[in-house]
């Protein structure tokens, strides 16, 4: 599964890392490459085996395929498939749609929905959708006039540059398209991009868990994989045909481009393509930032998450309304989880950080081949060096201190911690913390705060003496070993239980108090607050300082690297529109281990065990058993997923997988374990995209749900494009 939910509390710590995750410098090769839509005609494509001209992929005037595929705004990708404004993304794209309509007596997010006609579509609470209109390099434009300039000059030159340009592409632009340009690679590239915003979509219909969801987190990221991670979704608009919240009176949406699906299915090595908006990727960076994240910060979330996750699932066995309710973020978190422990040991397996030693070894020996390289690049390493030394020295740390209390998952403590902050800062209550102490009681779960708690004072007893946290030294007065845990069980303990903090109107009177008044009733918590709101401004000024200087550097450093390999490199990704292509083909995890690129409906049936996640419906088991497979069967199966080599990430969920005609063969849902680590760097032996046969999608649609209407409105390629 490889969603990203900007709105999940899970986003949050993305927020904390995005800025000191770390990269590979390897520039395009292989399959590797998440390209922009513009860039479509400059690849090698029909060379490859696209049979198709790439100005029928991205075209800004008449539109091309690329149109079909829209960004739903929960973190996903989607895609047009019919003149009535359907919609195929993965079922754990439309989680979140389930579950908020759900109730204890409608369990939409373990039945699943189906609506038999238009009428019956369920809407989708909070959802909305973004159409790609054009996307379009405007570097040069951006960055004209800034030639000479250097520091802030230079920033504020670009700045206006980027305000100017949108103001007059937006002035130009149809009413109801938004336009804005983003920089991408520490400003190497320039991007704008216009889009259409849809804010009424409902759901079709979604299998039930046991099929969207089969496999579970056991696995999640592994192959082989027999999920029919699936469901469609359909836009709406107003009657004018204007963007519009939901309405009965709403009518579906035309969209101006949609896909046609095939049913001639693939074999080993042919060419496929992607398109899709994959969340944010850092693949051109330093060896020091690579370090960080394989020993701090990767490790740090993994075992965060995990014990998150683990809560949440034991509240859910004590309360089925709060597991109905907690379910889509369970997944997430599990989700999350599994990427980092896989990044770490793809990491480790590939031997990033000493790879980057060695590209930056290479750069200096280029570097001081010419004095013109020099006087432009020779001192950049040390200055790398320098800064990145100075600001990681003490990184476990600081990865603590500032992820506690921000998050908000610790509810009552945060809220508190922000309260004594605030009195000692001499700082007044205004409406909107106001209202996020309401909310944040309203929704508190002390078992969580309980959990979160002891694994943050745990973490931080762990830390090594140089980087001791004296604030939680003093709260616990220096104790170490069973003394440090039971001071902490015992701290946490007696706080959740305190009725000063016992609900939103005695936390919200905390800020009428006098900073001696709190002082004296709570020493140490008192102390301790202070202190976290002191050192998180430090650390937020370091960070912000280390910034401003290695992102000129990283800059530099690029042009460098590029100038050197004299390749003009893809730009990150950054949950925009991108093309990948590669082609099927299965892999080597391990010695003595090959894995094939297919799996069918057999291997469904020979995982069930009868016990959740493994869980196979009956009806399934009877349509396999009879051969009931209509046109989708081949032999004695149907095909349910299948490896490509195309280069993916967390945002591409959801996405249609082509074939070299351009038509839909699959849904983009995973990746596979050993390519994890791939925010960071591609890995052409092991990196593989994960889909739904788009044959296993209507086959469940029509022979298992019952669901055949929904076909009806769809555009099938003829057999002509069969090999």
């Amino acid at each position: 599964m490889i969603k990203i939910d900007k709105r999940s509390l899970v986003s949050l710590l993305l927020v904390f890392s995005v800025i000191l995750t770390s990269v590979s410098l390897t520039l395009a090769k292989f399959d590797e490459g998440m390209y922009t839509p513009d860039k479509i005609v400059t690849l090698p494509l029909q060379q490859k085996g696209l049979k198709i001209k790439p100005s029928d992929i991205y075209n800004p005037k008449t539109g091309g395929i690329s149109e079909a595929i829209i960004r739903l705004e929960i973190g996903c990708t989607a895609e047009f498939i019919s003149p009535n404004g359907l919609i195929l993304t993965n079922h754990h794209c439309g989680l979140d749609a389930l579950v908020a309509a759900s109730t204890p007596e409608k369990r939409y997010g373990d039945e699943g929905y189906k609506a038999n006609s238009m009428k019956e579509e369920l809407p989708a609470k909070d959802y909305s959708l973004n159409i790609p209109i054009r996307v379009e390099d405007v570097t040069q434009k951006i960055i004209t006039g800034t030639e000479k300039l250097t520091g802030e000059a230079r920033d504020n030159a670009i700045k206006a540059n980027i305000e100017k340009l949108e103001r007059s592409e937006q002035s130009k632009a149809p009413e109801g398209n938004t336009v804005r340009v983003q920089a991408v690679s520490n400003g190497y590239f320039y991007y704008l991009y216009e889009n259409k915003l849809i804010k009424d979509i409902r759901v079709v219909y979604a299998p039930p868990q046991t099929i969207g969801f089969f496999g579970g987190d056991p696995d999640n990221f592994e192959w082989t994989r027999h999920t029919g991670d699936f469901t469609y979704l359909r836009a709406y608009v107003a009657p004018d045909g204007k963007s519009a919240e939901y309405s009965p009176n709403n009518v579906p949406f035309k969209p101006r481009k949609f896909l046609t699906i095939s049913l001639n299915g693939l074999k080993e090595n042919d060419f496929v393509f992607v398109m899709g908006n994959p969340g944010g990727t850092t693949r051109y960076r330093e060896s020091q930032s690579v370090n960080y994240s394989q020993q701090v910060n990767f490790p740090f979330l993994y075992e965060y998450l995990r014990v998150w996750g683990d809560t949440l699932r034991e509240i859910g066995r004590e309360d089925e309304e709060k597991r109905i309710a907690l379910q889509g973020e369970v997944a997430n978190l599990d989700n999350s989880r599994k990427l980092y422990e896989g990044g770490i040991l793809a990491m480790r397996r590939a031997d990033i950080v000493s790879q980057k030693k060695s590209d930056e070894a290479k750069f200096a020996t280029w570097v001081n081949e010419n004095p013109s390289r020099k006087a432009k690049y020779g001192n950049l390493l040390a200055d790398i060096a320098r800064a990145s030394d100075e600001f990681y020295k003490t990184a476990a740390r600081d990865r603590l201190v500032r992820t506690i209390p921000n998050l908000g998952n610790t509810g009552t403590f945060k809220e508190v911690i922000d309260a004594f902050a605030a009195v000692a800062q001499g700082k007044t209550l205004n409406d909107k913390k106001k209202a996020e102490i309401q909310q944040v009681m309203q929704g508190r779960e002390p078992m969580l705060e309980s959990a979160i708690l002891k694994f943050f004072f745990s973490k931080l007893s762990e830390l090594g003496a140089d980087q001791k946290y004296l604030a939680a030294e003093n709260l616990f007065g220096g104790a170490t070993g069973k003394a440090r845990k039971d001071a902490e069980e015992k701290f946490v303990n007696s706080f959740l239980e305190n009725k000063d903090f016992s609900t939103a109107d005695k936390i919200i009177g905390l800020y009428s108090k006098s900073a001696n008044s709190l002082k004296e009733k709570y020493p140490k918590l008192f102390e301790f607050a202070a202190a976290t709101a002191q050192e998180q401004a430090a650390i937020a000024g370091r960070t912000n300082k280390f910034n401003a200087e290695i992102n000129n550097l990283r800059l530099l450093y690029m042009e460098g690297i590029s100038e050197m390999k004299g390749i003009k490199p893809y730009p990150d990704a950054n949950f925009t529109q991108r093309f990948t292509y590669g082609t099927v083909k299965g892999y080597e995890p391990r010695e003595a281990v090959i894995y094939t690129p297919f799996t069918t409906l057999k291997g469904v049936i020979d995982k069930d065990t009868g016990v959740f996640p493994f869980i196979v419906p009956q009806k399934l088991k009877e349509l396999q058993a009879a051969k009931d497979f209509g046109r989708f069967g081949v032999g004695d199966s149907v095909p349910v997923n299948f490896l490509a080599t195309t280069d993916i990430i967390g945002g591409n969920s959801g996405s249609p997988i082509m074939n070299a005609y351009g038509e839909q063969v699959g849904i983009v849902f995973d990746g596979n374990y050993e390519g994890l680590g791939n925010d960071i760097f591609f890995s052409p032996k092991y990196g593989r995209t994960i889909s739904v046969d788009i044959r296993y999608v209507l086959f469940l649609t029509e022979k298992f749900a019952g669901a055949g209407w929904i076909l009806n409105e769809m555009k099938f390629a003829s057999a002509k494009s069969k090999k």
